[in-house]
């Protein structure tokens, strides 16, 4: 089982030189480059140069780099796409996806060009549309020229579209969240929730990773290195659901129960799609020892 952590993953004004240098020691699971919203007019091209020169410099480590890339109907995408693609970028994030088209448009930009089917598309998920779309977006990936690999919920532009009150808890935005998550889940892909905006509220921020998780996403999108920790601690597995991974794995590989369909462990009935469970969990525990 290969897997690849995505606890975390923070914005990066492009704009910012000094950011993306110290992007290089932070403990993000993945960095999100923005050329997009985090970039004034008058800063599209500059914020541009900067991030392909810190993606050709490299130095990243074990860290995912994604690009978040201007919308092909602006006088910045296209030249987005195709420096950040041929710079060393491990993604590039698409912004205000609504139909599969914004994704196709963009992979066939992509293979067009040649770039090797090993840069991979994540879609913005953050207007009314698109959550009404998810099952068309998310189908995309069933076609591999497609490219695609992860959704990430941009929940503060969801709100505002759809006039809702951002409180603890958001329980406007649940609904929401749960059909783009079982549209990731039915096509095999990551899905990472979006951002918390209080950088004073450590408790706010664990609350909503916890609620995240709970709900199924992969991770958390960020906006400060200071939320790093708390995204990787709710995402990542504890010490005792690895120690009930390993028993549950062990149990199920003990002489006698290879074609066993339910197991007795501890007083608990234990099925395979438990054991499946444990098994993802400590691949994701052995992929952060890398």
């Amino acid at each position: 089982m290969t897997i690849r952590p995505r606890r975390s993953a923070l914005y990066m004004p492009g704009s910012n030189a000094r950011a993306l240098e110290k992007s290089r020691t932070l403990p993000a699971d993945v960095l999100i480059f923005d050329l997009e919203d985090a970039v004034a007019p008058n800063a599209k091209e500059t914020a541009r140069a900067q991030v392909v020169a810190a993606l050709r410099a490299g130095g990243f480590g074990r860290r995912e780099v994604v690009v978040r890339i201007n919308a092909l109907t602006t006088p910045w995408g296209r030249e987005d796409l195709l420096q950040a693609a041929t710079a060393g970028a491990d993604a590039l994030l698409i912004p205000k996806v609504a139909s599969p088209g914004d994704i196709t448009r963009v992979a066939h930009e992509l293979n067009e060009a040649g770039v090797p089917q090993s840069l991979r598309l994540w879609a913005m998920m953050e207007t009314p549309l698109a959550v009404l779309n998810a099952d068309l977006l998310g189908r995309t990936a069933l076609d591999p020229s497609a490219r695609l690999d992860c959704l990430v919920m941009g929940t503060n532009d969801l709100a505002k579209d759809m006039r809702a009150r951002l409180k603890p808890g958001r329980a406007a935005q649940v609904p929401l969240l749960a059909l783009c998550i079982a549209a990731a889940r039915a096509y095999g892909l990551d899905i990472l929730d979006g951002v918390y905006g209080d950088l004073t509220d450590e408790a706010g921020l664990m609350a909503e990773a916890t609620q995240g998780r709970d709900l199924g996403m992969d991770g958390k999108t960020l906006i400060h290195p200071s939320q790093i920790a708390i995204a990787n601690e709710a995402f990542g597995p504890s010490p005792a659901e690895l120690d009930w991974a390993r028993k549950v794995v062990a149990a199920f590989a003990a002489q006698g129960a290879e074609q066993a369909g339910v197991i007795a462990l501890e007083g608990r009935m234990v099925e395979r799609l438990h054991e499946e469970m444990a098994q993802r969990t400590l691949a994701i525990a052995d992929a952060l020892k890398d």
